[in-house]
């Protein structure tokens, strides 16, 4: 058991001896966004003398060399226009920052030894797409029921609200991107966003509920009126059709009346005929077409 401890304790102190000569310190993470600048800091106040302070990738390029002596600097060629060294606080500005460019930053100074100041871990990422709030709602005579489903390129959320009252915001999220859906007083939002940036979309529920309301009473209403004009027409086509067939039947009797008055005038004039000027008493046995059998009887 002392054999033991006496190992674990000359490890650690291997272990500190190194960290103090190479001064290792943690990684720092930083996220930029497509096409922005990120500004590292030497945030130790430990920075003893040095003759040379460098700022390296992970490619172990130097992306700028800093000569304490001279005071003059020296940028990579491959950064050239695109980085700015502060030769008082030794931060290190990248601009234009791509994909690409995403890896670890160290600083580090050399003197009678080479020590580790910082080092960065740097995440260049996308601003997040703007999310998609949609709405299904139901209307009834006493309550304003909605259904909402908020999409991102990652996730979706569906959720239900009743208007007066705020449910639990739905929240999920997968790495460094996070989907919300929850409510205020007045509005439903939908909010997307990573470590960088965020976007939402909202949907005023006051004013949904409302124009719904407005929209089930003028529905009702129309269909009242409908029902009211349907009825008028059926009458309307009753009375037209009651006229029609009434014209038809007058007409037919006018006709039949007609055709009687002619028989009769045919039968006088043929009298007429017969007796000359002389008027001769006759009675008519038939007023209207006869047969020769019923002409002989009369």
């Amino acid at each position: 058991m002392f054999v033991t401890m006496a190992v674990d304790h000359l490890l650690t102190s291997f272990i500190l001896l190194l960290i103090s000569n190479t001064g290792f310190s943690a990684e720092i993470s930083v996220f930029a966004q497509t096409g922005d600048s990120v500004q590292l800091d030497i945030k130790t106040q430990e920075l003893l003398e040095f003759d040379v302070l460098s700022w390296t990738n992970d490619k172990s390029e130097n992306i700028v060399r800093f000569m304490y002596a001279s005071k003059t600097e020296k940028p990579h060629p491959s950064y050239k226009d695109r980085v700015d060294f502060n030769d008082e606080t030794f931060s290190l500005t990248l601009k234009n920052m791509q994909k690409i460019d995403s890896g670890l930053y160290t600083a580090r100074a050399a003197g009678e030894s080479e020590k580790i100041i910082v080092t960065y871990r740097v995440s260049v990422i996308d601003a997040v797409e703007a999310p998609v709030l949609t709405v299904k709602s139901n209307w009834s005579s006493d309550s304003c029921l909605i259904s909402f489903t908020c999409r991102s390129h990652e996730f979706t959320l569906s959720s239900t609200f009743k208007y007066g009252s705020c449910s639990p915001e739905e929240v999920t999220s997968h790495e460094i991107y996070t989907l919300i859906l929850y409510c205020s007083e007045e509005s439903i939002i939908c909010n997307h966003s990573n470590t960088i940036s965020w976007k939402e979309d909202r949907i005023n529920i006051t004013r949904l509920c409302e124009d719904n309301k407005r929209f089930s009473i003028e529905t009702h209403h129309g269909l009242s009126m409908s029902g009211l004009m349907f009825i008028v027409f059926v009458v309307v086509v009753v009375i037209v059709f009651s006229g029609f067939v009434l014209y038809c039947c007058c007409k037919n009797n006018k006709g039949v009346k007609q055709s009687d008055d002619t028989d009769y005038d045919d039968v006088e004039t043929l009298t007429q005929k017969m007796t000359g000027d002389t008027w001769t008493t006759i009675t008519y046995c038939t007023v209207g077409h006869q047969t020769p059998s019923s002409a002989h009887d009369c």
